[in-house]
C-alpha cells in the first residue's frame, strides 16, 4: 500500500466504549466511480500516495486503513431538530470509518461517511446518499474553505451505481458515498443523549475525553472547572464560525443540535445556500416554513444550541457558572464579526470603535444597496488599492449612489492589509467566484442530463484560484 511513512492512524474513539457507538458493516455497492478526491488534504494526512484502485478500496468498499478501526463505528446521539427533541437519532447513513493525524499540526482528524449504508440508527431510511447531495457537499466545503470558514473537508466522493427514490428530486436518482474529514464526529447531541438517559457518569466521561482529545489546554484544570471552561471555549470557536458564515453570506439550513460539533467546525451540508444579496430572512431549506434557520437568525440559533449543551453540563457544574460561560458568546461573536468582515475586505484592523463603525457602515451599505453579495466583497477587497477595478465592476453603479457614500469615505481612509495578492489573475476578472443557487443547479443539471462533469470541474478550478488569491490554501485551522 502506498502510504506516506509519516501516516499516523488512530483508534482513539474506541476508548470511549460501546455505550457511545455501534460496530457496523458498510454497504456493498454495485459499482464505484471516483468523482472527487481531495489531493491537498490527502497529502496532509499521508494518503496522497494511494493509487486509484486503493482509494476506491478504502473509500468505496471501506477496507480498513492500516492501524485504524477494523470495522466502522456508527456513533450514538440525540438532538433537537427544528426545536423539537428527537431521541431516535444517531449515525443512520454514515459512520466513523477511521481516525488519522494531521501531518501539519498533529491534531486528530476523523474520516466520517455519508451514504455508506444502513445502521441501527437508520430508522426507515435506506442509508444512502444521492449523487446530487454529494456534489453539493463538495461544492459547499470547497467554497467555504476558500472563504476562510472553519469547515469540514469533503475528502472523497464515489458514485455507487444504485437508483434511489427521493421525494425532493426527480426519481430514480443516482447514488454516491461521501467521506468527509473533520476534527470530531462528537456533537452537542452526543451529550444530550446521556442527559436524556440520566447517565451523568457518561457525561463526565465524554467531557473528559473531549477535553483531553480536542482541548488539551483545558486538561490541567481542576475537575470542577472543566465543564464551564469547555463550554466557554467551544462557545468562542462556534461564535467565530457563525461570524464566518455571516460574512461569507452562507446559510447552513439545518442548524440542529446534532449538527454542532465539539470543535466548532461547520459540517453536514444539506439544503445550504449562499446569499445572492443581503437578506436577513433568507432561508436555505424549502421545509423551513417559519424561517427558524434564516440567515439573520443563525447567531441566535448557535447560542440556543450551546444552551442545550449547557443543560447537559448542569450535573457537573453550578447553573450560575454555566450561565456565565454562555454569556461570553455574544461579545465574542460581535468581535469576530468585525474581524471577519475586515479580513474579507482586506483591511487592516485599527482596533476599537473605528473597526466597529466601518463594519456597521459597510453592512448598512450592503443591505440598502442590494449589491450582489460576493461581488461587493470582491470589488472592495483591499480598499482604495482596488478603486480602479471597482470602477470597472458590473456592480459599479452601486458604488456611486447615496448608499455607498458614508462607507466610501471610510474606505478611502482605511489601510489595506499587507501582502494582499491583488496582482493575482483571480482579481483581473470582472466577476468573482460565487455559488448562488442557479449556478449549482446548472452544474447538477449538466451531470444529470448528459453526464457532463465539465462545469463541476471548472467550478472547482475557479474555487482553487480564489483560494490562492485570498491566501486561504494553507490557512492553519483554529485551535
Amino acid at each position: 500500500m502506498s502510504l506516506s511513512p509519516d501516516f499516523r492512524p488512530s483508534t482513539r474513539h474506541a476508548q470511549l466504549g460501546e455505550a457511545f457507538y455501534d460496530v457496523v458493516k458498510p454497504a456493498s455497492f454495485p459499482e464505484r466511480r471516483l468523482r472527487f478526491r481531495n489531493e491537498r488534504w490527502a497529502a496532509r494526512v499521508g494518503l496522497d500516495g494511494l493509487t486509484e484502485a486503493e482509494w476506491l478500496d478504502h473509500f468505496g468498499r471501506f477496507a480498513p486503513l492500516p492501524g485504524s478501526f477494523p470495522q466502522p463505528l456508527a456513533l450514538r446521539y440525540h438532538g433537537h431538530q427544528f426545536g423539537v427533541y428527537n431521541p431516535d437519532l444517531g449515525d443512520g447513513r454514515g459512520f466513523l470509518f477511521a481516525q488519522v493525524h494531521d501531518l501539519h499540526d498533529g491534531r486528530l482528524l476523523d474520516l466520517g461517511t455519508k451514504g455508506s449504508g444502513r445502521t441501527p440508527w437508520s430508522r426507515m431510511g435506506d442509508g444512502r446518499l444521492t449523487l446530487n447531495g454529494g456534489i453539493r457537499e463538495v461544492l459547499a466545503t470547497e467554497m467555504l474553505e476558500a472563504q476562510g470558514v472553519n469547515t469540514s473537508k469533503s475528502f472523497s466522493l464515489i458514485e455507487t451505481g444504485e437508483d434511489l427514490d427521493r421525494g425532493d428530486e426527480p426519481s430514480p436518482t443516482r447514488s454516491a458515498v461521501l467521506t468527509r474529514l473533520s476534527h470530531s464526529h462528537i456533537r452537542i447531541g452526543t451529550f444530550q443523549r446521556f442527559l436524556a438517559l440520566d447517565e451523568p457518569d457518561n457525561i463526565r466521561r465524554l467531557l473528559d475525553y473531549v477535553i483531553e482529545t480536542y482541548w488539551p489546554g483545558l486538561a490541567p484544570l481542576p475537575a470542577a472547572e472543566r465543564p464551564t471552561a469547555f463550554l466557554e471555549a467551544l462557545g468562542g470557536v462556534t461564535a467565530r464560525m457563525g461570524a464566518q458564515w455571516m460574512v461569507a453570506g452562507f446559510v447552513h439550513g439545518v442548524l440542529n443540535t446534532d449538527n454542532i460539533n465539539v470543535t466548532g467546525e461547520s459540517f453536514d451540508y444539506g439544503p445550504w445556500r449562499f446569499l445572492p444579496t443581503h437578506d436577513a430572512g433568507f432561508t436555505a431549506a424549502y421545509f423551513d416554513h417559519a424561517g427558524r434557520y434564516a440567515y439573520g437568525r443563525q447567531p441566535s440559533v448557535l447560542l440556543w444550541n450551546l444552551c442545550r449543551l449547557g443543560e447537559c453540563l448542569l450535573p457537573l457544574a453550578p447553573q450560575a457558572a454555566i450561565e456565565a460561560a454562555l454569556g461570553a458568546f455574544a461579545p465574542t461573536f460581535r468581535q469576530a464579526f468585525v474581524e471577519e468582515t475586515m479580513r474579507r475586505l482586506g483591511l487592516e484592523l485599527e482596533g476599537g470603535e473605528a473597526d466597529t463603525r466601518l463594519t456597521e457602515t459597510f453592512w448598512t451599505f450592503l443591505r440598502d444597496s442590494q449589491a450582489p453579495f460576493e461581488q461587493a466583497f470582491f470589488d472592495l477587497y483591499g480598499g482604495e488599492a482596488s478603486a480602479a477595478r471597482r470602477a470597472r465592476s458590473p456592480a459599479a453603479e452601486a458604488y456611486s449612489g447615496d448608499a455607498f457614500a458614508a462607507f466610501g469615505t471610510m474606505l478611502a481612509a482605511a489601510r489595506s492589509r499587507p501582502n494582499l495578492r491583488l496582482d493575482h489573475a483571480y482579481f483581473a476578472a470582472p466577476e468573482p467566484c460565487a455559488m448562488v443557487h442557479a449556478e449549482v443547479e446548472t452544474i447538477l443539471g449538466a451531470i444529470a442530463a448528459g453526464d457532463d462533469w465539465a462545469p463541476f470541474h471548472a467550478k472547482l478550478a475557479h474555487i482553487a484560484q480564489m483560494r490562492k488569491a485570498y491566501g486561504t490554501e494553507t490557512a492553519a485551522l483554529p485551535t
